[in-house]
Formats: structure tokens, sequence, C-alpha cells
């Protein structure tokens, strides 16, 4: 199937990425989020982007305005009529998604992929939500969408060939490089990450290494571009001890165990990068 426009559900950081991929790369895009406010402050977010690769020298004012010319933004979920694809991108809470993805379902035809963005919950369980589940699929763009060059597809138990072909065809349209992955907490890359940023806050919390020679490790001895506590900052502390929940429940495996130090953190409102302090001072 040809996917000519793209529905996005929620205008924030994951959710205006999305919509500038796709108009940048010559999509009708309509984003839906709950009021006004929010859909200006992702708009804003979208331009500014958009204005720095005028400042590289990527693109011009003409190609600028014309990325902004496809962008719908609208607080009305019945603007998702017609479209060939709606990715749900809002909070990472179960019901939440839940519920956005039964009001999308009774908007859209029958041919209309649906798809979640999500780093952890299970696209099984909520395909199962919908009653033509096998249109659905997980999507997990990484942060920040418009320079992170992959694309995660996550096969529920339900999903057809048809819809996974037509989101791998869709990734190479947005120039994303799609990898696909079956359905199981935190996919390929944060089951792989994530325990790998809790050790590290194993190794500082046991007082084997200054958190800077942590990172100087991993940036010098792997060729990591930045250190995983660096790293654990940017994506935020919070973020990270959801996921390890979610491995700790979902695989029943104490290798799975969120750090102390991590907990106590986040406990304390050091989340890392946008509360000002986490294992570094910003």
């Amino acid at each position: 199937m040809a996917i000519n426009r793209v529905g996005v559900i929620g205008s924030g950081t994951m959710g205006n990425g999305i919509a500038q991929i796709c108009a940048a790369a010559g999509l009708g895009v309509v984003m839906v989020d709950v009021s006004q406010a929010a859909l200006e402050r992702g708009v804003k977010t979208i331009s500014g982007s958009l204005d720095r690769q005028v400042r590289k020298g990527t693109l011009d004012e003409l190609g600028k305005k014309a990325v902004l010319d496809r962008i719908n933004s609208t607080t009305a979920y019945e603007d998702l009529r017609g479209v060939d694809l709606v990715i749900e991108a809002a909070t990472e809470r179960r019901e939440l998604k839940l519920s956005i993805l039964k009001q999308i379902e009774a908007l859209v035809g029958p041919e209309v992929v649906i798809a979640t963005n999500t780093s952890s919950i299970s696209i099984t369980e909520l395909a199962a939500a919908l009653g033509k589940s096998d249109r659905f699929i997980g999507t997990h763009f990484f942060n920040p969408v418009p320079v992170m060059g992959l694309l995660e597809l996550i096969r529920g138990l339900q999903t057809s060939d048809e819809t996974h072909q037509a989101m791998l065809a869709f990734a190479t349209q947005v120039g994303k490089t799609a990898v696909t992955a079956r359905n199981a907490p935190g996919f390929v890359v944060n089951r792989i990450l994530v325990p790998m940023i809790n050790e590290a806050i194993f190794v500082l919390q046991e007082g084997l290494a200054s958190a800077e020679d942590i990172d100087a490790g991993m940036k010098l001895g792997c060729n990591h571009p930045i250190g995983p506590l660096a790293l654990a900052d940017m994506i935020g502390l919070d973020t990270l001890l959801a996921v390890m929940d979610v491995f700790y429940e979902g695989f029943n495996d104490s290798k799975y165990r969120p750090a102390p130090l991590l907990k106590e953190m986040v406990a304390a409102g050091w989340l890392g990068r946008k509360s000002g302090r986490g294992f570094y001072h910003y």
C-alpha cells in the first residue's frame, strides 16, 4: 500500500520529530494533540529544528516553508479521516495508549495501518484491544528523530506480513533504516542498552570508578560516542527506571533488577538534564 498522508498523535518530543521527518519526505501530516498550546509548542520545535538545517546549508527558506505547510496541526481526531497511516506517539502509559488507539480505529478505514511509538510496552497486548489487530505494529523511533537513522519495527503476534512490508517501505520513504524485532520487553536496542547503563550505575554505586572515568572508559575503550552515565542523564533517570522495572517484571529475572542508586536518585528528583542534576550537574 502507498503511504501519502500520515497522522501523528502527540506533538511532544517524539511526535513532532516524527511529523517533521514525514513532512520533509513530502508526505502530508495531520498532527493531533489535546490542546492548541501543545500543538504550538510542537510546531515551534519543528521550526527550530528546520532553522538549524537552514544555518547548516542543508535546507533553504523555501524548503523550510514547504515542510511546515505539509503539517496540519489540530485538536480534532476527526481530521485523521483520509490518512494512510496513523502513528500514536503519546506518553509511555499503557492505558492512555489503549484509549487513543481505540479512538483512532473508530475513525479510520480498515486498510489504514495503525502504529504505536513505544520503547517498552507490549505490541501484542495493545493490538489485542483493536478489532482489526493484524494492521497494528510497533515503531520505535530514536531521539532526536530527525537525526537518528534507526527505526525499530516490532511485530506483535497478530501483525500481518502486509503491514510489516508497508512499514518497511515507509521507513525507506522517511530516510530511516529499519530493523525488525519480535515482541519482547525492550525489543532489541533497549534490551541491550538499558541493562548496560544500569550496570554502569552499579559500577559507580560500588565505588569502582568515578562517573567521569566510567564514561571516559566506555568512550575511549569501546568507541561509544557518549558515556553510559551521560547518556542516562540525557534519556532521563525516571525513564530508565521505568524500563528496568518493565524488564524485571517481564522476564522475572534478577539480572534486570534496577540499581539501588538509580532508584534513590529518581526518588530525590535527580532525573538528569531535564531536572538540572543527575550523574552530572547541568
